[in-house]
């Protein structure tokens, strides 16, 4: 249902901190204008944990409205409260979203248990496709390949955002899910590795500042060109593992200001990049033919 190069995108913030409506239309027409394939907003890259639920809401509508049906918009849904996470996920449905990212429950460290009741929960009650989101780096909890099979069988789990670091987990992911089932990367670096093997995209930060070459890396690969996405994955390797050397979205928000499209404004407790990192990050992009 969803493939190719959803960008992951950065929520805009004004000088005194209040959301930047108009900025986010501006980067919402750069990604379609440049080929991406689908809009994530409100999730970790669009800084959710510091969104109030008001702003929250709102940057799934402007996005959806914004975006007019022109390509498919996957809200961000996920919470530690599964109350909460099914709140976001209805009005996510609401509002027009062709689909939800719901993301395992952070801190709590819920069982494998725990978390097929926490998904079957969500998607019993809101008919909408969502797509699980893996990242144990971030959540503490590690959604095994047995839990997601089952999960998988449900008609509104359509797919998985993998984000644990372990190629191997892609694999075991296309293996014991159904055939229609959607696996996309969620790191950059891993997303041709992972299409390689059955994965269908990816869900990407590296695409808020070059989303032209990853959307073009998802479509050579879908058309059989594997020379032109290997060529793509190498030219942009070195600025997909900068966009991490700060805690994201530190980099790509700082990249984006670097660039001339934001003012570069996060929520405390994200921090400016030192003067070393950064000088790293405007090397790369300088090498990627961004400057």
């Amino acid at each position: 249902m969803f493939e190719g190069s959803f960008v992951a995108i950065v929520t805009p913030f004004n000088d005194d901190g209040s959301l930047d409506d108009g900025k986010l239309k501006e980067l919402i027409e750069f990604q379609i204008e440049n080929g991406t394939h689908g809009i994530v907003p409100c999730g970790t890259t669009g800084e959710s944990p510091t969104l109030t639920h008001d702003e929250h809401d709102h940057v799934v509508e402007l996005t959806v409205e914004t975006v007019e049906g022109r390509v498919p918009v996957i809200a961000g849904a996920g919470s530690n409260s599964t109350a909460e996470a099914v709140r976001l996920t209805q009005h996510a449905k609401a509002v027009g979203a062709d689909g939800a990212l719901v993301i395992t429950p952070y801190y709590n460290k819920p069982t494998q248990n725990g978390l097929y009741a926490h998904f079957m929960h969500i998607t019993d009650r809101v008919d909408i496709p969502v797509v699980i989101y893996n990242v144990p780096g971030r959540t503490g909890t590690d959604l095994q390949t047995s839990t997601l099979a089952k999960l998988a069988t449900h008609q509104n789990i359509i797919g998985l955002k993998e984000a644990t670091g372990q190629l191997s987990r892609a694999s075991e992911a296309v293996n014991a899910c159904n055939d229609g089932f959607t696996v996309l990367s969620g790191d950059d670096i891993n997303t041709l590795p992972i299409m390689a093997v059955g994965g269908r995209g990816v869900i990407s930060v590296l695409a808020n500042v070059v989303p032209r070459e990853v959307a073009d890396m998802c479509n050579a690969f879908k058309t059989g060109d594997l020379q032109t996405a290997q060529q793509i994955h190498h030219q942009t390797m070195q600025l997909a593992l900068d966009l991490f050397i700060d805690t994201n979205p530190i980099p790509v928000k700082t990249a984006l200001q670097i660039m001339g499209k934001l003012n570069g404004r996060m929520r405390l407790p994200l921090a400016p990049m030192s003067d070393d990192t950064l000088e790293v990050l405007r090397q790369t992009m300088e090498n990627t033919g961004l400057l």
